[in-house]
């Protein structure tokens, strides 16, 4: 395994230990150095950390509901690119308050205006994952010029009635795990589920995902149609959107509905994947993304 630079990360501290924990062996071993940083956004009332890693064009990673984990997929991306990876407001441990100063998913856009700002970011890639995906759809159609490309990733954001997303956040675990995996006993369900042996990271790891479902849940809560649907027109950048052709919990039918709104776009589908096609075929979809990336 490579060197993992966490700076700020105590060997004592326990959700660090859960964060090795959970990182190491999952899915891909690492091979990147990864360092954080913090920003003070929306007039210092959040201070969001974010990991970044590799050397190449700026690329901005946003995560799903459960939190962000430096996984194979961004190791992945950090060959060929700067991938700085934020993690939503009140989702950072050290700062659970930060969500108290976004009111509204407005608000949540210019917090990554403010985060672009302030890590120099003028026009970065962007790919987004399940929620963060709405983010970076949201981002990339109020301010076009912001975003050179787009990937979204099995995003939330619309809503058909005739394929309802699943009310993922009021089910347990072990509920999403069946619909968001594509085998969900199998390795990366495994990993990606797992509880870290030491008992103290145990709980702070659970903790730290509730929490970051309810401070994603804030703008997904009841449905997770909050009118992108009528804004997705306005994106300019080149977009692949990605979808897992087993996904139980965002169908892949909403893969069409994006790209049927947004103009330069395309889809990209993967068989023995549902949620987390970025895991569940790495290679696949790591070599696709790397590929519509460099293009």
């Amino acid at each position: 395994m490579g060197e993992r630079v966490v700076s700020g990360a105590s060997e004592d501290d326990p959700a660090a230990r859960g964060r090795r924990q959970l990182t190491e062996g999952r899915v891909a071993p690492m091979t990147t150095a990864v360092s954080e940083k913090r920003v003070a956004t929306l007039r210092g009332e959040a201070n969001p950390r974010i990991q970044i890693a590799g050397e190449g064009p700026p690329v901005v990673y946003l995560h799903g509901a459960m939190g962000l984990v430096w996984d194979g997929f961004l190791d992945s991306l950090s060959q060929e690119h700067t991938v700085y990876a934020p993690e939503h407001p009140g989702t950072t441990p050290g700062d659970p308050d930060g969500i108290k100063a976004v009111d509204d998913l407005w608000d949540l856009v210019l917090h990554y205006y403010d985060l672009f700002d302030q890590l120099g970011l003028e026009s970065p890639a962007i790919v987004g994952h399940s929620f963060g995906g709405m983010v970076a759809a949201e981002i990339a159609a109020t301010n076009p010029d912001r975003a050179s490309k787009l990937v979204l990733i099995s995003p939330v954001g619309l809503w058909r009635d005739d394929v309802p997303v699943a009310q993922f956040l009021t089910m347990s675990p072990s509920e999403v795990a069946e619909i968001a995996f594509f085998d969900p006993k199998g390795p990366v369900a495994e990993q990606v589920m797992a509880v870290p042996e030491d008992p103290e990271a145990a709980v702070e790891t659970a903790l730290r995902t509730t929490w970051s479902q309810a401070c994603t849940g804030k703008f997904m809560w009841p449905l997770p149609e909050k009118g992108l649907r009528k804004r997705l027109y306005r994106i300019k950048a080149p977009t692949l959107i990605v979808w897992g052709n087993q996904d139980r919990l965002v169908p892949p039918a909403y893969a069409e509905e994006f790209a049927d709104r947004i103009a330069n776009s395309r889809v990209q589908k993967f068989d023995k994947a549902a949620h987390l096609p970025q895991l569940e075929q790495l290679e696949a979809v790591s070599k696709t993304v790397r590929e519509f990336l460099a293009g």
